[in-house]
């Protein structure tokens, strides 16, 4: 059970978050989203992994939809996560064409015709975080759905982070998982 103090540490977090990223105008947003995915796309573990895990990005987080043509372009096998009952996900591999339907939490999900991959075959996981430190711990929004899925993951994890909302440190507990790769557009 997470500690009250913690837990409190965190939700207060989020809001201020939220407020930060929400002040952003769409433009600002943008040009940081281009950063963001330059970056991204020039890793060496983008171009050595067939198959990436994606987040589809919602309000104020990345337009990582964007990124779904630019991976399709490089030849890769993308992913995007679908929700599972019991707070679990699973990887489902998505094409131009692919049918996205709308999850209660408001992000787009792939559908049931879309083929599922196991976890212990996707190379590279693009991490979701409403804010991130340096060390790569992440403030997600709060269902623990990524750190149950990235528990004893082997492939690499990256992180987006907005500089107006990158930590010095993000409140954490022994079940919370960090990214390997931060990329800022710092």
């Amino acid at each position: 059970m997470p500690s009250t103090s913690i837990t409190e540490e965190k939700a207060a977090l989020r809001r201020a978050v939220r407020a930060r990223l929400s002040a952003m105008s769409p433009e600002e947003r943008e040009e940081s989203d281009g950063i963001l995915f330059r970056r991204f796309l020039a890793l060496p573990g983008v171009a050595a992994a067939d198959r990436v895990l994606l987040f589809y990005g919602m309000g104020a987080e990345p337009d990582t939809a964007r990124l779904i043509p630019a991976l399709l372009d490089m030849g890769k096998q993308v992913l995007l996560p679908r929700c599972l009952p019991g707070h679990g996900l699973e990887a489902r591999r998505v094409t131009e064409k692919s049918v996205l339907i709308r999850h209660r939490y408001g992000m787009l999900e792939p559908g049931e015709d879309c083929p599922v991959v196991p976890r212990e075959e996707i190379e590279l996981i693009l991490v979701p975080g409403l804010c991130f430190d340096r060390l790569g711990y992440r403030l997600g929004q709060g269902g623990g759905y990524y750190d149950r899925y990235l528990a004893g993951y082997r492939g690499t994890t990256v992180g987006l982070c907005r500089r107006e909302v990158l930590q010095e440190h993000v409140p954490r507990e022994a079940h919370d998982s960090r990214v390997e790769l931060l990329v800022t557009d710092e």
